[in-house]
């Protein structure tokens, strides 16, 4: 468990704040939150008549629960579901080789967004269909390409999720759009096509057919739901141009009184309007209110295409705002919010329900109440703008884009991407409301996530390394031998540099402030000969048996330096981009007791770039550490560091290869004093680079950066022992806090 936690740490962390987040909703409304079309699942559990306005399929599992344990139960079985979902997107993106951190980062926002918490308070169908959305997602990409069998299960699935809810019609459109492209099938396996094709449509045409079946057994008519197109008539009367349409005796009094620029909302019309009993007044013999509600709908649509159309988009794109907001006409977005007293008792159904399936009178504990409310209404949800985001990249990835045309991901992002897009557009098509918008938590992050995996190309980062030693540090250490080191130990990682280490080691100052240096060059698994050039100028060498990356060696050359006596350790680069001749300065406030921790910055020096792109990504890196240590910094990444040698092997070393913002955020953390300063940063002398791709180094960077701020400042105090959380300089004074 143990080593799971481990591996999957980011993900546990998320979980554990999801459950704190479901505890405190579970006890602060008892028995549950009970909305208007609670009621009304609640009453139809035993008629399960399809003539009502919702679909009869939540009622299937709301049915027994209530009889074991009441509406308490419904909702902690609910929350259980909705951790159970976080861990499934999870499961599912390391499924398709998405990188462990972007993984959790999918399903961070079904664990933590707090409106998907308040929905699973709620005695309501989302999370049933959240689980039918997932489930069929697992089917159709958990196994690689499905066949027609898993595309059968899929199908009735489908039809199962559009029996919870009616707008689940819509998802059939994006399953049978991936099961298309899925590997090729069209261009050389048209038959396998056909038949996985054919397979969905069949099961989810049973389900259908089985519930059309039963609806017209029920009330002797043809159809799927007991609602009166009270909805599409509310759409369409916002932007009806009642001069234009051929309206007659009928249908003219559904024409709003309010003109065109001043209407009531979707909501208003739809439900307001629509749903008093005494609306619209008299009407023609021989006519109903939903015919002539009907009619003219049709008409609109008819001869206002584009302004119908126009107006569900503007809807649509309301999902992708950056905060949570409701216009005045929309769904009031207070509906789906935490309130610090129990919702809707305006309504006598809403105690009469909590009393006859809860046991009890409907109440609040006001203190968590709070608590909730305050962190729902101060970010604790997922922002529309990088829902938005996650599904621009996801298109860029089915679009072939980057590494993503050769990544196999570009139809499995297709499928979480299109099902999300339709799913919204359909349900904008006839009412906006931030309820309709929660299965996008369960798609767009996963979509974006397959989509960032397939554009960035294979994960370059390695595992995370074991404490010191590991297996290769002790066979590198017992190679090596016992050496005694000089005060100041210029410590460099080499890889491959035979070409350009020479130079770095000639032009290395032989001492520092009158004290002597000596250089350590830990080889890392090369397969040149930078062993003996490094030899022949001078250098003690380290080999370590097998390449794991720069951070690896560079946490095995501070520990054989700090054994060897030294008291301070300096880091530079093999390829030449650091000037030697700036030590003294990078030791001297160390020497005078002014710091800690020195590293240069190219943003105070002076740089000579070769990437835009890497000169963006220091910046902004600057700016995420700066607000992630709540303390200014300009560089993150620079490679020209001095540091005390007992705080070089203090501070909790884990990457392999992204280790300079990790060394720096681990010293900041132990409370140690660090100062930047000017430096000069030149281009390589020779070789390549060896950190990837700009994206996948950026990604995997930020990953290191943000990982190692939870480690280091959230889980520290139970992490952290009391040696490392009180090392000392050598003159035994405590680090203070840089500042």
């Amino acid at each position: 468990m143990k080593r799971v936690l481990r591996t999957h740490w980011l993900l546990a962390v998320f979980l554990v704040a999801g459950t704190v987040l479901r505890v405190l909703a579970t006890i602060a409304y008892r028995p549950a939150i009970i909305y208007t079309d609670s009621v009304q699942y609640l009453n139809n559990m035993a008629a399960l008549s399809p003539n009502e306005l919702n679909p009869i399929g939540y009622e299937f599992p709301l049915r027994p629960l209530v009889s074991l344990g009441g509406l308490t139960l419904v909702v902690i079985v609910q929350h259980l579901v909705g951790l159970l979902l976080g861990i499934a997107i999870y499961a599912l993106a390391r499924r398709l080789n998405v990188y462990r951190w972007l993984a959790a980062l999918a399903a961070a926002p079904i664990l933590l967004d707090a409106y998907q918490v308040q929905i699973e308070q709620n005695i309501m169908a989302e999370t049933t269909f959240d689980v039918l959305l997932v489930a069929v997602l697992w089917l159709l990409l958990g196994w690689g390409v499905p066949g027609w069998k898993r595309a059968l299960a899929a199908g009735l699935l489908l039809g199962a999720a559009f029996a919870v809810r009616t707008i689940g019609l819509t998802l059939l459109i994006a399953a049978v759009l991936y099961l298309v492209v899925v590997g090729n099938a069209w261009r050389r396996r048209r038959l396998e096509l056909v038949r996985r094709t054919a397979a969905a449509i069949a099961g989810f045409a049973v389900v259908f057919a089985a519930y059309a079946v039963y609806f017209h057994a029920e009330t002797d008519r043809w159809g799927f739901t007991g609602a009166e197109n009270q909805v599409l008539y509310g759409r369409t009367a916002v932007v009806a141009d009642c001069s234009k349409l051929p309206l007659n005796e009928g249908t003219r009094l559904f024409c709003p009184k309010e003109p065109l620029g001043e209407r009531l909302g979707v909501d208003k019309y739809a439900h307001n309007h629509y749903g008093d009993p005494n609306w619209p007044g008299p009407l023609p013999p021989g006519t109903t209110k939903q015919e002539l509600a009907t009619e003219f709908a049709r008409l609109v649509i008819r001869h206002q295409p584009l302004d119908v159309t126009w107006a569900a988009l503007k809807d649509f794109a309301k999902g992708f705002a950056p905060t949570r907001t409701t216009s005045p006409d929309d769904v009031p977005l207070e509906r789906w919010q935490f309130q610090t007293t129990y919702p809707n008792l305006q309504d006598p159904n809403t105690a009469k329900a909590a009393v006859k399936w809860g046991g009890s009178e409907p109440q609040v504990a006001h203190a968590p109440a709070v608590i909730l409310r305050a962190y729902q209404l101060n970010g604790g949800y997922t922002s529309g703008t990088l829902l938005g985001i996650c599904v621009l990249i996801a298109l860029a990835a089915v679009a072939g884009l980057g590494r993503a045309k050769t990544s196999g991901l570009r139809s499995a992002a297709l499928l979480p991407v299109a099902a999300g897009v339709i799913l919204l557009l359909g349900s904008a098509a006839f009412e906006f409301s931030w309820r309709y918008q929660l299965p996008g938590l369960v798609l767009f992050p996963l979509a974006g996530a397959i989509g960032l995996r397939a554009l960035l190309g294979k994960d370059q980062a390695r595992p995370a390394m074991a404490d010191y030693p590991d297996d290769v540090d002790s066979l590198a250490v017992k190679d090596f031998g016992q050496q005694s080191f000089a005060p100041i130990v210029v410590v460099i990682a080499a890889y491959n540099e035979a070409g350009g280490i020479g130079p770095v080691l000639t032009n290395m100052p032989r001492t520092c402030s009158g004290l002597p240096v000596d250089v350590l060059v830990v080889v890392d698994g090369a397969t040149d000969d930078t062993a003996d050039v490094a030899r022949r100028h001078g250098a003690n060498v380290c080999v370590a048996p097998s390449n794991r990356g720069q951070g690896a060696a560079l946490r095995l050359g501070y520990h054989l330096a700090a054994e060897g006596g030294a008291q301070y350790v300096v880091t530079t680069d093999a390829d030449g981009q650091y000037d030697n001749d700036e030590l003294d300065v990078l030791l001297q406030p160390i020497l005078d007791d002014r710091a800690d921790f020195v590293t240069g910055s190219r943003r105070l020096g002076a740089e000579d770039a070769d990437s835009r792109l890497r000169w963006v990504g220091v910046r902004v890196f600057a700016v995420l550490a700066s607000i992630l240590t709540r303390r200014k910094l300009t560089d993150t990444s620079f490679g020209f560091r001095a540091m005390r040698a007992e705080l070089a092997t203090a501070v909790t070393l884990r990457e392999p290869q992204y280790q300079s913002s990790e060394l720096l955020l681990g010293a900041l953390a132990l409370g140690a004093r660090v100062v930047e300063l000017p430096m000069t940063m030149r281009r390589r002398g020779d070789g390549t680079s060896k950190k990837g791709p700009g994206l996948v180094y950026g990604a995997n960077y930020a990953r290191v950066m943000t990982t190692t701020w939870l480690r280091e400042y959230v889980l520290r105090s139970s992490r952290r022992t009391p040696a490392r959380a009180s090392w000392r300089t050598r003159s035994d004074r405590t680090a203070r806090t840089s500042g």
